[in-house]
Parts: structure tokens; C-alpha cells; sequence
């Protein structure tokens, strides 16, 4: 609450994040999220600058969907965060895409329409004009677009098919986590349906999300008790596919996406099939041998 108080004009999320990051100190110690400061404490906040962005990134081989002047749709790959930020300011997915319009398609015109978290791999849509990302953007603020993701989680849902309809937002005492157990719910809904079962020990589901909220698929599926094998942060000790067998990531891909391309408004539709490991990973609960 000192922080708050102290720096009106940052968001508790944002203080949250400097603190896990190292950029607040007390008394010369870093500071902790439940830490209360104290008559004579000693509160230092480091505020470094923003790092800038460079447009000779380092090339990754995008794997390049579809391009033309207006927006560019990539099959990101696990492992790469898409924006720089605290902890990856350098080596994410928009430095390559930078690399790749070179300077005159640079900052300023390149930009995300939404976001895959670090471990997720799939179709992500880019914007390459500010016209082009305030349509695109507008498609999914009306929940317009087609997107269908594709998990293995742990167990077997009781019904093949169903609508995850609980409200989320930043977990009360770890904003770092979105759930149910929130000071701010915002109405969110996921879609699902059993595509594959591996011997009742796991499972392989079709997600549908209808709201665009931050972790939404993996926070709906740890309410419904069938977290994501290999997500630490929704999974708990349930991120192994086998016993001592940890998956590589976060089992997540995001198959398909749809959209009115924002000049022509014709429809067009991408799919992508889950990566190596994720198959990796099917196959290996598909012969119920993990590991072999």
C-alpha cells in the first residue's frame, strides 16, 4: 500500500512486477509483495529506463503464414515472448519481425493484435499500419475472430463437452496469476471439447475461447481440475506427464485463427499443427510407455 500511495501514477500490476523484478529494495534487501514498511525503513524504487527496441533483431526463420502491406500471420514458436519487457528485452518475436520489414516498416508500424504467452506456439496475427491493427483490434474487442487452441491436460473431463463460464481477473495476493479468486472479475468464457483421452490419465481438448483475458484457457482449465501438463503456474506438482517425466512447456498450441483481412474484409482462416514436442508428448501418452 506505501508504493501505491507513494507512485499515484503507477498500476498495482505494474508495482507487483518491479518487485518481483528486482527494482525494489528495503533497507537495502529486496522487497516482497506482503513485506509492510515499517517507522524507519528504508524504501529505494530503481526505475530503469525502457530499453529501446532495435530493428536489426536477431533473424529466428520466421515461419510466415501469409504477408501482404496490411498485416502478416506467423506460427510462433514455444519458447520466444512476443514483446520486450522486464527480464527479455531483447531476442522476442517483435525484434524478428522487426528484422524482417526492416527500417521502413519499424517501430510504430508493427504491432500485435494479441498475444501467446512465452510457452504457447501457434498462428499470431501482426498488424503492419496503424489502420490495419485498430481493425484487426476491433474484430477482437467484438469477439469476431475465430480461435481455436488445443491443450493435453492432466485427467479426463466427466463431459465431452462443455462452457467454462467463471469470471477472472488478477489473484488476490499474486497478481502474477489470474483466477476466480479476484478483487476485479471481468465475465470470461472458454468453450471446450475432448478431442482425446490417453487411459482416463490425460487428455486431449479443443478450446474455443470467448473472451480474450489474460492466461483465460489456463485459469479456466485449473477450475475445472484439468490443469495443462507442464504449467507450473496453473498446475502445481501436476506438470509431469508421468511420474518424474516433466513436460519440456506449457502442452498449449493455438491451432486456428480467422479474421476479416482489414482492407479487402474478406475471411481468412489459418491453421497450424501443434509442434514437435507437443506431439512428442501425445504419442508418448498415446502408447502409455512416457519415455519410451
Amino acid at each position: 500500500m506505501f508504493l501505491v500511495y507513494r507512485e499515484p501514477k503507477l498500476s498495482r500490476a505494474a508495482l507487483q512486477r518491479m518487485i518481483q523484478a528486482g527494482w525494489v529494495r528495503i533497507n537495502d534487501r529486496d522487497a516482497k509483495p506482503s513485506r509492510k514498511v515499517k517507522p524507519g525503513d528504508v524504501v529505494r524504487l530503481d526505475s530503469p529506463q525502457p530499453a529501446p527496441l532495435l530493428c536489426n533483431g536477431q533473424n529466428r526463420g520466421l515461419d510466415i503464414l501469409f504477408e501482404d502491406g496490411a498485416c502478416l500471420v506467423v506460427n510462433k514458436p514455444p519458447g520466444i515472448v512476443c514483446h520486450p519487457g522486464p527480464g527479455h528485452w531483447s531476442d522476442t518475436l517483435l525484434n524478428a519481425l522487426l528484422d524482417h520489414v526492416g527500417p521502413n516498416g519499424g517501430v510504430g508500424k508493427i504491432g500485435f493484435v494479441h498475444r501467446l504467452d512465452k510457452d504457447t506456439s501457434g498462428v499470431l496475427l501482426v498488424a503492419k499500419t496503424q489502420e490495419a491493427h485498430r481493425s484487426l483490434s476491433a474484430q477482437f474487442a467484438r469477439h469476431s475472430t475465430t480461435r481455436e487452441y488445443e491443450a493435453l491436460v492432466h485427467g479426463v473431463p466427466r463431459r465431452s463437452s462443455g462452457l467454462i463460464d467463471r469470471a477472472l481477473g488478477p489473484e488476490t495476493g499474486n497478481p502474477t496469476r489470474t483466477s476466480i479468486h479476484t478483487l476485479r472479475p471481468k465475465s470470461s468464457a472458454t468453450a471446450y471439447r475432448v478431442e482425446e483421452t490417453f487411459d482416463g490419465m490425460a487428455a486431449r481438448l479443443l478450446l474455443m475461447p470467448q473472451t480474450g483475458r489474460t492466461h483465460q484457457i489456463r485459469a479456466h482449465l485449473e477450475t475445472i481440475g484439468h490443469p495443462i501438463i507442464g504449467d507450473r503456474l496453473y498446475g502445481g506438482s501436476a506438470i509431469c506427464v508421468a511420474e518424474g517425466l516433466p513436460a519440456p512447456r506449457v502442452m498449449l498450441h493455438a491451432r486456428k485463427l480467422g479474421f476479416h483481412h482489414p482492407e479487402h474484409h474478406d475471411y481468412c482462416e489459418f491453421e497450424v499443427e501443434a509442434p514437435g514436442d507437443f506431439q512428442s508428448i501425445r504419442r508418448m501418452l498415446q502408447l502409455g510407455l512416457p519415455g519410451h
